[in-house]
């Protein structure tokens, strides 16, 4: 397993698609993970979201990626693009059934007390297609800077061994064993 990992490690998706249960893997596989545990717990993510806040502010504000060198940070999918093209990145973009994506979020939110009838359901995945044809076009268009590995979380919840092969091939080595322990089927609770 390499230690001298210089580039940022990310794992990016859509929100609700898999990206905390990646972080928890890849952190127990040997790349620690740039935290701040502000967002704790809960019922919909009972293992954590592994969140770093100043993710959110890295177009004005990318102060913190010189630091995040051989880590592994989370950032939705738009924040992909709000990246400077003065670092190496290795993205683990995770994909989900949409069904999926939507009918999770929708609950979280209703949870929350959100109103969740602002976007018909049609218009909402149009729009994630959009957003994820994009980010895709964008990474692939800056190939100097990007290398990335798509990872179906539905694949991974069936059949894990496969995925965490590829994942650690990606990035350099890791503990494919501990990567398995952390896959939780039960988990798996939004279904389409």
């Amino acid at each position: 397993m390499s230690n001298q990992r210089n580039y940022v490690t990310i794992v990016s998706g859509l929100p609700r698609s898999g990206t905390s249960m990646m972080m928890q893997m890849i952190d127990a596989g040997g790349i620690k993970a740039l935290t701040d545990e502000i967002r704790v717990a809960d019922e919909d993510n009972p293992k954590g979201y592994y969140e770093f806040e100043p993710v959110k502010k890295t177009k004005e504000d990318p102060s913190w990626i010189p630091g995040a060198s051989g880590k592994v940070v989370k950032l939705v999918h738009l924040l992909l693009l709000d990246l400077p093209l003065t670092h190496q990145y290795r993205v683990v973009f995770m994909r989900r059934r949409l069904e999926e994506v939507v009918k999770s979020q929708n609950i979280m939110l209703q949870r929350k007390g959100k109103n969740t009838d602002d976007l018909p359901k049609e218009r909402l995945f149009d729009v994630f297609q959009l957003q994820l044809k994009q980010v895709t076009t964008y990474l692939e268009s800056h190939m100097e800077n990007f290398r990335f590995l798509e990872i179906h979380y539905n694949e991974i919840l069936s059949n894990p061994a496969p995925s965490i092969e590829r994942i650690s091939t990606f990035l350099d080595g890791l503990d494919t064993e501990a990567m398995g322990r952390v896959v939780e089927p039960t988990l798996y609770r939004n279904r389409s």
